[in-house]
């Protein structure tokens, strides 16, 4: 079921009714219920598969926590993540081995006819199989007691708001929460409201507008020159983030108004005025997920440079890898593993030129602080190319007509004035301008956890944003970027 759907309109109120109605004992195994409904919205029999890890991860726990010797306690994490990883593996990197291992068989020389799997990658699995992960590695580190009742483990991994793209949970943030109580609260309740409402203005305003646009320049490469491949890449850095941030905020926000507060996904990551800050401010819950389970026990950056750098790289070419099962998205996670190499080495030598020593944030002019936002974001948004191309051979197509500019000063030959409508292109910059001057806002309201109280201002709020999505919003359903992870 999509966030953007008629179905989620009318499924989302109607939980949210009986969830309330219902006395606390039930509630969670209405929700359970809800999320089992929602995902099998999609493929039904793949609840199966989800169903089947829950319960190994759930004996998991319970074996790990009861476990008094050290030697068996990680044989019961290996069983739990074998069974996690296999499931991805199959599902969504055996094709992709089969591919390349044919291809370099059939380069020597040799015959390979391995089979393929003709089966459909279930949605959100590599979202729910870390959380599931992520579990299980907590209750080994003893940071969190296994779970007894299955009904609420169940949902710690099915919960329908965040089942599909994330937030990725931890079980320490999750799993209190279910225990407690909730009643209406109407400023719970509004804050929810507001911040679902947001992201579907950034999902049905600005990413699926925008949409349109990548793909008409993604999908025909050949007749764009390189000024408008140039512009189509900016469209699609804000298409992502609009797409998946708006998915976040919907998530979120509908949490929130059941009264379970999940974490924090992005933070203006287009603001950031380096690599690094990107990164805490780009798909938050990920990157800290390989931050803590990835990169800190490989030794994180108390190691020698050599190792330090193999650390990075590890790190960002398997955050690729989890992307998809492409050599696009591992070029665009080794890129910015290459982009934080390059960071650190100029910090270490020019690190007193750009920063103030006792905060790294407090950069030394407002034109070197717009200097380096400029500079980051036409980084990522270089890498960008990568992950939206579907081969590579189509991404060093774009980035060599994006460098030779060919049509730059003569507008009139510029491939997107003369396919598009100009003046839905000068109503997409405008919602464009409108968009980043109300997300920067928001972000402050945020970060500074005020709540616009009055009930007059929310109305206006409200109404002013739903008007935008009516006026301007596609609706077509489309399918979230982050669905195809």
């Amino acid at each position: 079921m999509l966030f953007n759907s008629f179905s989620f309109l009318v499924f989302f109120p109607l939980v949210t009714l009986i969830y309330f109605l219902s006395p606390y004992r039930f509630r969670w195994l209405i929700l359970l219920t809800a999320s089992c409904y929602f995902y099998m919205a999609f493929i039904p029999y793949y609840i199966l598969i989800l169903g089947g890890t829950i319960v190994i991860d759930y004996f998991a726990g319970i074996l790990i926590e009861n476990a008094t010797e050290g030697n068996r306690r990680k044989q019961f994490l290996i069983m739990s993540l074998i069974a996690n990883i296999g499931v991805l593996a199959v599902f969504k990197y055996y094709n992709f081995f089969i591919d390349n291992f044919n291809e370099v068989i059939t380069f020597l020389g040799f015959d390979s006819s391995l089979p393929y799997l003709g089966i459909i990658l279930p949605i959100g699995l590599s979202f729910h199989t870390f959380q599931a992960m992520s579990y299980t590695i907590e209750v080994y580190r003893g940071n969190q007691t296994a779970e007894r009742n299955f009904v609420k483990y169940a949902l710690y991994v099915m919960f329908f708001p965040q089942l599909v793209a994330g937030p990725i949970e931890r079980p320490q943030n999750v799993l209190p929460q279910f225990n407690f109580h909730y009643d209406i609260d109407y400023e719970r309740i509004v804050a929810g409201l507001k911040q679902m409402l947001w992201g579907f203005f950034k999902k049905i305003v600005i990413a699926d507008r925008l949409s349109a646009l990548v793909k008409q320049g993604y999908g025909n490469i050949d007749n764009h020159d390189g000024f408008s491949l140039l512009l189509y890449t900016y469209f699609f850095a804000i298409q992502i983030y609009c797409d998946f941030s708006g998915y976040s905020d919907i998530a979120i926000g509908s949490a929130k108004v059941l009264g379970i507060n999940l974490r924090e996904n992005f933070r203006t990551p287009y603001f950031s005025k380096s690599i690094r800050e990107f990164w805490q401010r780009w798909h938050m819950s990920l990157s800290t997920w390989f931050r803590d389970y990835v990169y800190i026990p490989l030794g994180g950056k108390k190691v020698e440079r050599g190792r330090l750098f193999f650390n990075t790289m590890v790190v960002f070419l398997v955050s690729g890898f989890w992307h998809g099962a492409n050599w696009t998205f591992i070029i665009w996670g080794a890129l910015h593993g290459f982009y934080l190499l390059i960071e650190n080495f100029l910090k270490r030598f020019f690190g007193g030129v750009l920063y103030d020593i006792e905060e790294e944030r407090n950069y030394k002019s407002f034109a070197l602080s717009v200097a380096q936002t400029f500079i980051t974001f036409n980084l990522v948004a270089f890498a960008w190319i990568f992950f939206r191309a579907q081969t590579l051979d189509d991404a060093f197509s774009i980035i060599v007509k994006i460098f030779t500019m060919e049509d730059f000063i003569n507008l009139k030959n510029i491939s997107l004035f003369r396919i598009n409508d100009i003046t839905g292109i000068f109503v997409m910059f405008g919602l464009l301008a409108l968009f980043l001057s109300a997300d920067s806002f928001m972000d402050k309201l945020q970060k500074q956890q005020r709540v616009i109280k009055s009930k007059a201002l929310n109305l206006i709020l409200f109404a002013s944003i739903l008007a935008f999505i009516l006026i301007f919003g596609r609706f077509s359903d489309t399918n979230f970027i982050y669905f195809q992870f």
